[in-house]
């Protein structure tokens, strides 16, 4: 059975790798049962781990920073919105590695843009709000 589309969930979660598993399997609980099949629903999570993982990384948010991950079903579409309070980003400067170089990381940027449909960077005074958004299947 489909979720109900005006759904949500909300988390907040330290600015820490350790952190992410856990909000991996928050984000995976949310989706089950959703009208994603299982393999986009992988998919989802695995770009919603990337852009925890930039931020953690790239944020630099000091040890009592915090992220919020807020994850709601639209009338024909799914908005994650990750909001940190770390550096804010730069959007033009944020530019994923092309696909033929091989080598670790940098792909994380390529992958969230292949999987969510719109990507928008939206510095803040304090930190970033990263939108990503996904159109339901038919």
């Amino acid at each position: 059975m489909p979720k109900p589309q005006n759904a949500s969930f909300k988390t907040t979660f330290r600015c820490e790798a350790s952190q992410l598993a856990a909000v991996r399997a928050q984000a995976a609980d949310f989706l089950a049962g959703s009208t994603f099949d299982e393999q986009a629903s992988a998919r989802l999570v695995m770009a919603i781990d990337e852009a925890c993982s930039n931020i953690v990384r790239h944020a630099r948010c000091d040890r009592s920073g915090t992220v919020r991950l807020e994850m709601k079903w639209m009338k024909k579409r799914l908005r994650c919105t990750l909001r940190d309070y770390g550096k804010p980003c730069d959007p033009e400067k944020i530019k994923g590695r092309d696909w033929t170089d091989i080598r670790p990381g940098g792909l994380g940027v390529r992958i969230i843009q292949q999987v969510f449909d719109r990507v928008e960077y939206s510095p803040q005074r304090r930190g970033t709000r990263l939108t990503l958004e996904k159109c339901l299947p038919d």
